[in-house]
């Protein structure tokens, strides 16, 4: 893997289509996953693969998150229809979430552990399944997520709240990226 999650031909559309960039970003994730399950298997330490792990999963993947919880989800429980039965579906994944949050800061101290011992995870105590817990969880998750909310989404968003979500993505990344003055 190069040291960054976004080679390889890792998909980065911008936020310009809404629904494609949650889909690309949901390709990245699977993309840390398989490096997740690939490093839980490690027997070499590999600063570059445990940087990049880092750096997605504290940047990344915690935008993409708040991206479903703050305008994705809600804007979608708005416009989907009694009939959908989104609401389950949509309670369920922000249950995940904060599942993904505490799997998460295992992984990241893992990883930081890592880096400071300069071991692989499996040197570190339960590191190694402490990983391939996280990637198997996400890995569900992006399964619920691309085969009903995005499809509901593509079916009940309509042009004006495509433009809106775009604005709020764009907006969230531009408020991160921005260099403090």
């Amino acid at each position: 893997m190069t040291p960054s999650l976004r080679d390889d031909g890792a998909r980065r559309p911008t936020p310009h289509d809404p629904i494609e960039f949650i889909l690309a970003e949901h390709l990245n994730h699977r993309r840390m996953c398989r490096a997740l399950e690939r490093l839980s298997d490690a027997t070499e330490f590999d600063a570059a693969v445990i940087t990049a792990l880092l750096d997605f999963i504290r940047f990344d993947l915690t935008l993409h998150v708040i991206d479903e919880e703050e305008d994705f989800f809600p804007m979608l429980r708005q416009r989907c229809l009694p009939e959908d039965l989104v609401e389950d579906v949509l309670d369920r994944l922000t249950s995940e979430h904060a599942e993904d949050k505490a799997l998460s800061v295992r992984v990241r101290d893992v990883l930081n552990a890592c880096l400071i011992i300069r071991k692989p995870p499996h040197s570190i105590e339960g590191g190694a399944e402490a990983l391939a817990a996280f990637a198997k969880h996400e890995m569900r998750h992006l399964t619920l997520e691309n085969a009903v909310v995005v499809p509901l989404a593509r079916r009940r968003f309509d042009a004006e709240d495509l433009r809106v979500l775009s604005l709020r993505l764009i907006a969230r990344r531009r408020r991160v990226t921005a260099p403090d003055n």
